[in-house]
């Protein structure tokens, strides 16, 4: 699996509108919302056909706005990933994260509310009181369907939500295997406007290759280390040096993952770099595959205390609304 993201690091800004080859040129955004943990990411990769945004299990995996552009038939819908709305806000990085999530709500032309199988809490609340005040069609995408155990209990619980305000259309949909995302892709590919596209039919997000690559560090560091550590870790890129060698491009990276405290470092690291290293092997595999070359990358992990409750800390790791 290979992306079109650019090695200089492209910025959506950079590029002119494009007009599409086919007749009618139609583009619009689309907003993916949801509370934490309800499969967004999951539900973007799949649309796109390839991994752009980091999963795990963790909630507020996702920490910023992320587009993902598809462009097909004379169509771009460019997608907007968000962090999971949240009522918690206790430290900076969670206001960083509602604001990202809320901001993207403006100026879009659908909206994907993601809801996790039969339940319905506070936040989904919350988030649907966000995409009420809109103004855009919003379809109500039930994820993991395939987990019910008792399918009778998914019709009522439909009938139910249908309900709750005037959606454009409810789906159950498994993100993770794919059920029902023709149909919901159909759906959202009809309530595209009309109008130019505004990025290049081969670019896939907006996002630099630094960022994405921190991302995927920061993703095997989740997925590593489960319950044992706080969200409370990032991931900083140092070097990002691309080569053109006579076997083929190679990509240099060196990665700073700070923790809060002595204890976290002790733990990312593992005993005698065990976990460090794996963390760094399966890295490395998803980068090759990210960006189409070899990668050599180095990894370090440094304490940096009370970034996640510092603004300032936060915009120079690059939580920034205005990047």
């Amino acid at each position: 699996m290979t992306s079109d993201v650019n090695h200089e690091e492209p910025t959506a800004h950079e590029f002119s509108p494009v007009d599409s080859v086919s007749e009618v040129s139609r583009c619009g955004y689309v907003a993916i919302v949801g509370r934490p943990n309800v499969g967004k990411s999951t539900l973007l990769n799949h649309l796109l056909g390839q991994k752009l945004s980091i999963t795990s299990r963790r909630p507020q995996t996702t920490r910023h706005q992320v587009l993902g552009i598809k462009t097909e038939q004379g169509i771009q819908t460019v997608y907007v990933d968000t962090p999971g709305m949240h009522k918690v806000q206790k430290k900076a990085i969670n206001r960083y994260m509602n604001k990202a999530a809320s901001s993207a709500l403006a100026g879009i032309d659908a909206i994907v509310f993601v809801v996790d199988r039969l339940t319905w809490n506070e936040e989904d609340q919350m988030v649907l009181e966000k995409v009420q005040g809109a103004r855009c069609p919003v379809i109500l995408a039930v994820n993991k369907v395939d987990k019910i155990s008792d399918k009778t209990k998914l019709m009522p619980h439909l009938e139910s939500l249908s309900g709750k305000m005037d959606f454009h259309a409810v789906v159950p949909i498994s993100a993770q295997h794919g059920h029902n995302l023709t149909q919901l892709e159909e759906m959202i590919t009809d309530l595209v406007p009309e109008g130019v596209h505004h990025f290049p039919e081969d670019q896939l997000t907006d996002r630099s290759s630094r960022f994405l690559a921190a991302e995927l560090v920061r993703e095997k560091v989740m997925r590593q280390l489960g319950d044992e550590l706080p969200y409370e870790v990032t991931v900083e890129i140092e070097e990002f040096k691309h080569e053109v060698r006579p076997k083929g491009p190679l990509l240099t990276i060196s990665a700073l993952i700070l923790v809060e405290r002595a204890g976290q470092k002790a733990i990312v690291i593992g005993d005698k770099g065990s976990r460090l290293k794996q963390i760094g092997q399966d890295a490395r595999k998803d980068m090759e595959l990210m960006f189409d070359s070899k990668v050599m990358l180095n990894l370090w992990v440094k304490v940096k205390a009370g970034w996640s409750d510092d603004e300032r800390a936060l915009k120079s790791l690059g939580y920034d609304h205005n990047q």
